[in-house]
């Protein structure tokens, strides 16, 4: 009988980016995970941080090139494609993309990914103009269709000075989607949400709605827009037709997803309201206006008197409209709160008949408004399950899976 190996093995591709130096914390923090570690770098990697570096990190030689005598001598590139439970590349530059895309081998790393196997995970790291790309989003949806997983890219300032997205993940979180790659749980969640939302139709609202007062000025709120962007990117992988309707925001479009743009709540119930019908399921992240002025002013407003009176009208509740159509989808509801969060959340899940509801905390620093990281507590009638603070694409990747186990859940108890 075969004895099973206890240490997982993970081949780390380390692509020629300034983020390289963030993959030799990875390679310890996966060694004290108790992981074996073996590392492939491009020769332009090098320039930025030594081989000689992760060797001393990961206890093993590091390979850099197809042409090694001693280590081809037995077609090692092959030998090790076979090795690995799990190839990851961080950072994935824009270059190692296409060439992966594209199915090149023309060094070792790209040879190793077209020959392997096992799965691969990509932690992209890049300019947040190549990140916005049509290039490098078509590259990313064709590898995501490959069955490609990704972590990150994060939203922020970047070594160029540019600020978006395009950073690379924190090191936590590639290392939570490494392990999580290689458990059982994940496994059969990541085939739970492929088998739940395979070919079905998602409508997701994102970002803020702004309610004009006059040409120049108007209420709005801090959403970034995110976990919305997220959350396509996320269903999409899992092989749902994504509509995202969103607020005015600067992020780019997720690959494969459709995108409806609108500016103020009474846009965005107009856009849902043409889609919903069609929809499966119906993901109301938005921070749609509760209020809005009773009257727009034609002409910007003038100074005057030292206080102004501004009349505010309620706006539609558009998940709780979508909540009561007697055919209508499976609907999920968030609430940010600042405080009392279960029972505020659990106040709305009840109130709107929602299927789902996900509240996270905001106001506090490190989470929610205007950061890449969220925290969040799910509710659904009889349970309710809690995620910790991560990036808001793994905590995306974590909600369409539960999203699917509810889902399926429905459906059983349905039938």
């Amino acid at each position: 009988m075969a004895i099973p190996r206890i240490a997982p093995r993970v081949l780390l591709g380390v692509g020629a980016g300034i983020a390289a130096y963030k993959s030799a914390e990875l390679v310890r923090r996966l060694r004290d995970a108790g992981c074996d570690v073996r590392v492939v770098m491009t020769s332009r990697a090098t320039e930025f941080v030594g081989a000689t570096t992760f060797q001393a990190l990961s206890g093993n030689p590091v390979r850099t090139s197809l042409w090694d005598a001693e280590a081809e001598a037995a077609m090692g590139h092959i030998e090790l494609a076979r090795w690995a439970d799990v190839i990851v590349v961080a950072p994935a530059t824009s270059d190692l993309v296409a060439r992966f895309a594209h199915g090149l081998a023309d060094d070792l790393l790209t040879t190793l990914a077209l020959v392997a196997s096992t799965p691969l995970l990509l932690a992209p790291a890049m300019n947040q103009a190549m990140w916005a790309n049509a290039a490098t989003q078509a590259n990313v949806a064709t590898l995501t269709e490959r069955g490609a997983r990704w972590v990150g890219p994060t939203h922020g300032p970047q070594a160029c000075g540019d600020f978006g997205a395009g950073r690379m993940a924190e090191t936590q979180d590639i290392l939570d989607a490494i392990l999580g790659s290689m458990s059982g749980r994940a496994t059969a969640s990541g085939a739970v949400a492929q088998r739940a939302l395979a070919s079905r139709s998602v409508l997701i609202t994102a970002g803020p709605t702004l309610e004009d007062i006059d040409p120049v000025r108007f209420i709005g709120n801090r959403s970034s827009g995110r976990m919305g962007f997220a959350l396509a990117a996320a269903a999409h992988a899992a092989g749902a037709q994504v509509v995202l309707i969103s607020g005015p925001v600067s992020l780019p479009t997720p690959a494969g997803v459709v995108r409806i743009d609108v500016r103020s709540a009474a846009e965005m119930l107009a856009a849902v309201r043409s889609r919903v019908q069609d929809a499966d399921i119906f993901i109301a992240n938005a921070a749609v206006a509760d209020y809005r002025p009773r009257a727009v002013a034609t002409d910007k407003l003038k100074k005057g008197p030292d206080a102004r009176t501004l009349e505010l009208v309620r706006t539609t509740d558009i998940v709780a409209e979508v909540a009561s159509l007697p055919l209508g989808p499976f609907v999920v509801g968030f609430a940010a709160e600042t405080s009392d969060l279960r029972e505020n959340a659990q106040g709305k899940l009840d109130r709107k008949r929602l299927d789902l509801i996900v509240a996270n905390p905001v106001g506090s620093a490190g989470s929610g408004f205007d950061v890449d990281r969220n925290e969040a507590v799910a509710l659904w009638s009889g349970g309710e399950r809690a995620f910790p603070a991560m990036t808001k694409a793994a905590l995306a990747s974590a909600l369409v899976d539960l999203l699917a186990e509810r889902l399926e859940a429905t459906r059983a108890a349905s039938a």
